[in-house]
């Protein structure tokens, strides 16, 4: 990878990378959806550089990205996701724009300094600019309303991760809060 191109990724130069994390921690719906399942998980995350992505005067750089997730001790993973982490230098707007294979995409953003360390991120349902859509399914089922996302880039080279997925679930009055958070160390550049 190129080091002209890592300097114009803003943020998000220091995820370039492959990234391993073993204390991940999820808080899902359980099966009867009227409690809460965790499963503390593995997680395997390949960052891949590229840019620019130019669309007239804006000018993109990004990470192609994948996940997979694990629960401790399983072969077989639970979760996985595809997608790019895009920074708009112009505007300090950090996206992050993927497809789980449950059937639901997001797009969330913020505004990020470009030699920011922590960030957030968001996207809401029915926001044209910074949204989430879902398959009927999930939608009737398990509304996803609102993502969010904190990311913090630590001394050690580590990052860490906090993400809740807000879902108005049939049968529920109150949102559930879908959480996910783990510490990732890189493995390879």
């Amino acid at each position: 990878m190129s080091k002209d191109l890592l300097e114009k990724l803003g943020p998000l130069a220091a995820l370039a990378g492959v990234w391993e994390g073993t204390k991940g921690d999820d808080l899902a719906p359980d099966d009867d959806r009227q409690g809460i399942e965790n499963n503390k998980y593995r997680e395997r995350l390949s960052l891949e550089p590229f840019g620019p992505v130019d669309n007239h005067e804006q000018h993109l750089y990004g990470l192609r990205y994948n996940t997979m997730a694990w629960r401790l001790d399983e072969s077989d993973s639970f979760h996985e996701e595809v997608g790019y982490w895009l920074w708009d230098p112009a505007e300090k707007q950090v996206m992050r724009c993927f497809i789980v294979p449950r059937g639901v995409t997001v797009l969330a953003g913020g505004t990020v300094e470009p030699d920011a360390k922590s960030f957030e991120l968001s996207a809401e349902l029915g926001s044209p600019i910074y949204g989430i859509c879902s398959n009927p399914f999930l939608d009737r089922e398990f509304k996803t309303v609102r993502y969010e996302l904190k990311l913090t880039v630590h001394e050690d080279g580590s990052f860490s991760y906090f993400e809740d997925t807000q879902m108005q679930m049939k049968g529920r009055t109150e949102l559930f809060h879908h959480t996910d958070q783990n510490t990732l160390k890189r493995v390879e550049p």
